[in-house]
């Protein structure tokens, strides 16, 4: 079995610490670069940005190799620089899904310096209660980098938060999906022999699962998995009874999806998923099909359709400045699926 240890610890820090936000993915996506290469007999960069790497069968010389996608997206929700009002102050405009409740006085990073700023707004002080009484709305806040502070229009943006791990727990923005790309790293460096793997590092996925359908379509896969950071809404409820809407739970290990928003998964590579947790004692979860979606969505109506199934870390508090899983759950999604490569064989879909 695999673990997470320190230069998992620090590859995952250096991931989250970086901002690409959709459409302007180069931060995170030279860091997968980097990593990969050692390892891969082909990587290459699509027309969209999306990493794509491949590594071939060693064995079944003379068939065709069962092929693999695993698809984990670069990508984080974030801000964009609509207009320069001057003296510091920017307008912008919210690229993802971002609940606007948590902007006001939120510190963030603009642009390929990372600029600092504050996300500011009317001082309570200075409002009535008809203005108190509901969410302030992105078009009534400013992003304040200070009169030294430049930024250009169409510069990306995004929570200051810097990744820290406290006991079991790890906290930083971007851990969607940031610890799901760490997953596939890893998972490349024990390819196994009998199957062609193929890895999409895949950009836009907040907006629209863009870069996964180009992903898709180019590897033309026999399977697939996203793998993706799913929201653990397990805090208790506050009538103080039991939750039952929960979705996910942290501490009870990777979330396998049955179905969600876009997607109901392939019933085959469920049922493989879940034995192989339970022969392998790899505690798993099943996600509570809701809200939201994978990469899957786009992958599973590539060409003539693939198979597909999602897996994802469970995590509190997505899409907001700091988001917080447990290291074991990372750990054990790695382990069910390094171990689910090493047993997948075309008989799966033959079940």
């Amino acid at each position: 079995m695999l673990s997470i240890g320190n230069p998992q610890i620090k590859l995952l820090e250096k991931l989250c610490n970086s901002m690409a936000v959709s459409g302007d993915e180069g931060e995170v996506r030279r860091i997968v670069l980097d990593a990969v290469k050692p390892y891969a007999d082909e990587v290459k960069i699509d027309a969209l940005g999306s990493v794509l790497v491949r590594k071939k069968a060693r064995t079944q010389q003379g068939r065709k190799p069962f092929r693999v996608l695993l698809d984990a997206h670069m990508d984080e929700v974030g801000f964009m620089i609509v207009n320069d009002e001057g003296d510091g102050f920017y307008q912008f405009k919210t690229v993802g899904g971002i609940d606007e409740r948590h902007l006001v006085g939120k510190q963030v990073i603009v642009g390929k310096d990372h600029t600092p700023g504050v996300i500011g707004a009317r001082p309570i002080h200075m409002t009535d209660y008809s203005e108190r009484s509901h969410t302030v709305d992105v078009d009534s806040m400013r992003i304040d980098l200070g009169p030294e502070g430049k930024a250009k229009i169409g510069d990306r943006a995004t929570f200051a938060t810097k990744f820290r791990q406290v006991g079991p727990s790890i906290m930083s923005k971007s851990i969607d999906d940031r610890i799901g790309v760490a997953i596939l790293i890893e998972l490349l460096k024990k390819a196994p022999k009998h199957i062609e793997l193929c890895l999409a590092f895949s950009v836009q996925e907040e907006i629209g699962l863009r870069g996964a359908k180009v992903a898709g379509y180019y590897f033309d896969p026999d399977v697939a998995i996203a793998i993706d950071s799913t929201p653990a809404r397990d805090l208790p409820d506050y009538d103080g009874k039991e939750n039952y809407t929960y979705n996910t739970k942290l501490g009870l290990g990777p979330a396998i999806y049955p179905a969600h928003s876009p997607v109901i998964s392939d019933p085959r590579l469920v049922g493989f998923l879940a034995e192989v947790g339970t022969k392998h004692n790899i505690p798993y979860q099943f996600r509570q099909p809701g809200g939201g979606g994978t990469d899957a969505g786009a992958i599973q109506q590539a060409r003539a359709g693939v198979p597909v199934v999602s897996v994802s870390v469970p995590h509190r508090y997505t899409h907001s400045p700091v988001s917080v899983s447990r290291v074991d759950d990372w750990k054990n999604t790695l382990n069910l699926l390094y171990s689910a490569l090493q047993e997948i064989t075309p008989a799966v879909l033959k079940r």
